[in-house]
């Protein structure tokens, strides 16, 4: 199993014990480039989130109340846990996601470099004291942990985006109910098992596996569970906003895409054509921040769409475990159809297909990495989310054109620009309405940064010191008779 057995658990973690499913009370996970059984995990639903639940409330006096640097050290503990095991870690991933095995490491890596992060921000989390209006008082304002942590994670990155939730989490003093993907569960578990070996306590950590519906109503209607996290569609995070109402939980979401990436005239060609391929194909395009509608000028747009055609037709695609691999499979058939239809649609209503656009010889779930031009605003690839490795690009002439058609969405998490005009970089960056905007860049997330999207992306932020926040409450304390 390539090294990684230790990791691919078929359990869940519960109150600090690894609970197997009965035989009929599971789920079949496949690794998507070779259809290969890679086990069975739980198919647990309310009683067993439940469990959870109780055994997160019950480790949260003891935990909150743990010595700032003892929570500072676990967290720095597993940070190194991490890194010791990137390799088998990586090669678990590739195996239950399809994901190429250079990306796996490196979404190993950033997962560490969130909990290191956090270990560090939550030094800086100061309270404040306050001038009084008055004399004979003080005025406090003190961040305290919000408690039970829910935390529902999804299947493109299912290592780092439950390190930008866990992270979090665990610095402040909150412990947790993780729901991971049941696509890509093994990723998720593994963490149970490092935090376990670290030294984490009993509860402070759960990870439940099952149906989607019970795990996710049981947890929205618990008024112990005082905080949901969630990364996923746009659908789901407002059905969870919505149930959330009647137990005035926090939410934070992360939600869907739609990313403009526009070329003006004057960008520099090769940066531009570099950042297209990583913005669009990285995880085979199944990311919430990829490309989704390429806007180039036309004084470039001929000149860019030969090389960006030359660049994807050289694309290595194959299984992620093999060697010099760069576009794994997609992740299932659902996805693989998907893509297929948005293709399918954009052709027969006019797009002119300059490589690629259909499935891969390759067969299964793989999709050729494609380029379409001639891309109009009724077709359904520029109003949806492609979730593949397909470049639909637009002609534009005017920078109010642009602005007009990029805003033009309900989403608002990434946009990209190229351009070398300082005064536009900066219009750019103020009229655009997303919450993440690369300049000249293609891959711009970073811990350091706040990740979080406007209007029907999301509420929220995770990474940079303001990842943190949400996993407070705050107080305020007034003091009188000094």
């Amino acid at each position: 199993m390539a090294g990684y057995a230790k990791y691919l658990i078929n359990a869940n973690l519960i109150g600090g014990e690894w609970l197997s499913p009965a035989a009929d009370q599971s789920i079949l996970v496949t690794n998507p480039a070779t259809g290969e059984e890679l086990g069975r995990v739980p198919a647990f639903g309310a009683a067993e989130t439940t469990a959870a639940i109780n055994a997160a409330v019950e480790a949260f006096p003891g935990y909150s109340s743990l010595d700032l640097a003892k929570r500072v050290k676990l967290l720095r503990d597993l940070h190194d846990a991490l890194l010791d095991n990137q390799e088998p870690l990586a090669a678990l991933l590739t195996a239950e996601q399809g994901k190429p095995l250079a990306e796996s490491r490196g979404e190993i890596a950033i997962g560490a470099a969130y909990i290191l992060w956090f270990a560090e921000e939550v030094r800086r989390t100061k309270g404040e004291v306050v001038p009084s209006p008055v004399n004979g008082r003080q005025l406090l304002v003190t961040h305290h942990p919000v408690g039970v942590v829910a935390a529902i994670t999804p299947w493109n990155f299912p290592s780092s985006m439950l390190a930008r939730k866990l992270g979090p989490a665990l610095a402040a003093g909150c412990t947790t109910v993780v729901k991971p993907a049941s696509l890509t569960p093994y990723s998720a578990l593994a963490w149970g098992k490092l935090a376990e070996e670290v030294g984490y306590p009993a509860g402070v950590i759960n990870i439940v596996t099952g149906s989607a519906r019970q795990i996710g109503s049981t947890i929205m209607t618990d008024p112990r569970v005082r905080k949901v996290t969630f990364t996923g569609s746009t659908e789901v995070g407002k059905e969870l906003i919505r149930q959330s109402a009647d137990t005035v939980k926090k939410v934070s979401m992360e939600l869907g895409g739609n990313a403009p990436f526009i070329v003006f005239d004057d960008a520099d060609l090769d940066k531009a054509v570099q950042g297209a391929m990583i913005a669009k194909y990285r995880n085979s395009g199944q990311t919430c921040v990829c490309a989704n509608r390429f806007y180039v000028q036309s004084g470039i747009h001929d000149a860019f769409v030969k090389r960006l055609t030359e660049a994807t037709k050289a694309l290595t695609v194959g299984a992620g475990a093999d060697a010099g691999v760069e576009q794994g499979p997609l992740v299932d058939q659902s996805a693989f159809d998907k893509v297929k239809e948005l293709v399918d649609d954009a052709v027969s209503n006019g797009a002119t297909v300059e490589t690629g656009g259909k499935g891969h010889a390759l067969g299964g779930t793989w999709f050729e990495p494609t380029v379409l031009t001639g891309i109009k605003t009724g077709m359904s690839i520029a109003r949806e989310e492609i979730f593949g490795p397909v470049s639909a690009i637009f002609r534009f002439d005017t920078e109010e054109e642009v602005v007009a058609a990029a805003n033009d969405t309900d989403f608002g998490l990434a946009a990209y620009v190229y351009t070398r005009d300082l005064g536009r970089t900066f219009r750019m960056s103020e009229k655009l309405q997303y919450g993440l905007i690369g300049v000249n860049e293609g891959l711009i997330t970073t811990v350091e940064a706040p990740f979080g999207g406007l209007k029907s992306s999301g509420l929220g932020k995770e990474g940079g010191s303001q990842g943190i926040l949400d996993y407070f409450d705050i107080k305020y304390t007034c003091v009188g008779g000094i």
